[in-house]
Order: C-alpha cells, then structure tokens, then sequence
C-alpha cells in the first residue's frame, strides 16, 4: 500500500499513516508523481483536477483534511470509484475563534492601532473611533458547525440579536440559540451590523455578496469571511468600503491565495487580513491531521466514513 502526502502535515496523522503503509511526503521530489501509483493521497489545499484523476492508475482514496472540497474535482472521482472524504466540524471551534476575533480587530480597529504605534506615528484617538458589538444585530449566513458555535459565541458574550440564513436547514436546527430566520438575503442584509459567512463555495454561493448585496447593507456594517474567497466580490468590497458605504472587513480567504501586499483591500485601514489561518491552531491540526489518516485507512477497507463526499 502506498500513500502519498501531498501537502504538509502534521505529524499525528504521518505518524498513524506511517505505520500502515509506505508513505512519501510532500518533501519528496516524487511526490510530483503521486498519479503513478498512489493507492491513496493525503491533501490540504493541493488541487485534484479531473486530468490528475485520469492519469491515477491505482488511486481508490482522497482524503481532505478540511471541510472545503472545492480544490478536487467531486465528479470526475466518482466517475472513476475514487472516494473522497473530508473531516467537517474539526476546526469549527478554531474557525468561530478566528470569525469572533476578526470581527472585533475590525470593529475596534485594532490592527489600525497596531499598525500606527509600530510606525512610530502620532495616535490621534479621536480620529480612531470603532463600534460597539453589545446587542447589535450580526447576520450568519450558512447554519452548519461553524456558523452555530459562532452564533452561540455572538449572543453569550455581547447579547447580539441574531439574524441567520440558510435555505438547506430544517427550521428546528438551532433550538437553544435565540435567533430569527431569514427568507432571503435581501432580508437578512439591511438589518446587520456584521455579517459572518460560514458556507462552502459552490455554483450558487460564488459572488454572493456582490456589489448589489453590499449596497443592501449599511454604511456602519462590518463583513467577516472566513468560508472561501469567491464568496465576496472583491472589488465590490472595496468600492463599497472606499466610498464609505460600508465601515470594513475581516478576512481570512480571497479569491488567489495568498493576497499579495499590492491587493487593493491591503490599502484599506478598516480591512483585518489573515492568511487562511482559521484552523491553525495546535490543538485543531492535531486533531485534523489524525483524522484525515484515520479516514483514509478506513476508506481503503470499505468501512463507514464520518463524511464521504464521492
């Protein structure tokens, strides 16, 4: 059995690999190869497009750590039997974390002070005004794992009104969180302070919140993404933050990543930039990367996955 790790790891899940099968990293120049006789693949952000399937020989498992599966190419590998699976809900408590603490660096303008003390410059206070989080209104958009824990976070810690849309959901999913439902994004918009994204990027959700969403919103409401870049027309985003139609943004995914220094948004003082960093913590990539070996060795023997997406 020969299992190719095309990304970079953590070693709980190489580990639990290693002890199974022969393994060949990332690291390794053969790695380019993988289509020649991987039996299976372990992979982050890598994409698997439909020509790399067609010229896998042996391929019977892809296992993504994450739950975005929008770098690998769903219907080519079900066309061949290849079986894909993912580990949803793994990084949700790290993600909603990262959500929260966007949210305020934004609202708070806390990179703004940052930035300003470091470049020795004068900090007018005054001139630095935020927001306030007590009891506004914060709009989720998708229901699932992280939009959940961050609607929980949003009303425990500041009494946020929370407004949430999600098509796909059964209307009884949050029964412990108080919240209104949405039938629509042009809704749910107006009525927001911050907007939090939790959704995958598919056919329907790509340019969701397009320049036609953003003029619904108001010109103090903050947009948070940490989903997929695509969600959010860029340009939109910082026409309307430019213009003063809307007071800013954090974000954790863009459309080509990583964002270069030249990006537009970079010149924005009320845009918080991270680098897909919503999982990256310890505890998170411990759990992740063990995961995606377990999923794997249990897919190669024809058991039951916790999420099989092909």
């Amino acid at each position: 059995m020969k299992v190719y790790v095309l990304d970079s790891f953590f070693p709980t899940g190489v580990e639990f690999a290693a002890q199974r099968a022969e393994l060949v990293l990332w690291d390794d120049p053969r790695v380019k190869n993988w289509y020649e006789d991987a039996d299976a693949v372990m992979v982050r952000m890598t994409p698997i497009r439909a020509d790399d399937l067609a010229r896998a020989k042996k391929l019977r498992v892809i296992a993504k750590q994450g739950v975005g599966v929008d770098t690998i190419d769903l219907a080519a590998a079900r066309a061949r039997g290849i079986t894909v699976c993912r580990t949803p809900g793994v990084n949700k408590e790290a993600v909603a974390e990262l959500a929260l603490a966007l949210a305020l660096s934004v609202t708070r303008r806390v990179a703004e002070f940052d930035r300003s003390i470091r470049s020795g410059g004068m900090v007018q206070r005054s001139d630095f005004l935020g927001l306030e989080s007590w009891q506004k209104t914060v709009g989720v958009i998708g229901m699932g794992n992280i939009g959940t824990l961050i609607a929980r976070k949003w009303h425990a810690a500041f009494d946020a009104r929370i407004l949430a849309y999600d098509p796909y959901v059964p209307a009884d999913i949050w029964t412990d969180i108080p919240y209104r439902r949405a039938s629509s994004l042009a809704e749910l918009l107006p009525q927001v302070d911050i907007l939090t994204l939790h959704l995958p990027l598919t056919g329907e959700s790509r340019g969701m919140i397009d320049a036609a969403a953003l003029a619904l919103m108001k010109p103090s409401a903050v947009v948070i993404n940490t989903s997929r870049g695509g969600i959010v027309d860029e340009r939109a985003l910082y026409d309307a933050i430019v213009a003063g139609r809307l007071f800013g943004a954090g974000l954790d995914v863009f459309e080509r990543e990583p964002p270069t220094a030249d990006h537009p948004l970079m010149r924005l003082p009320t845009v918080v930039a991270t680098p897909h960093a919503g999982g990256g913590t310890y505890e998170t990539q411990v759990r992740s990367s063990l995961l995606v070996a377990q999923q794997l060795f249990e897919a190669l023997a024809g058991r039951e996955l916790l999420d099989r997406v092909a």
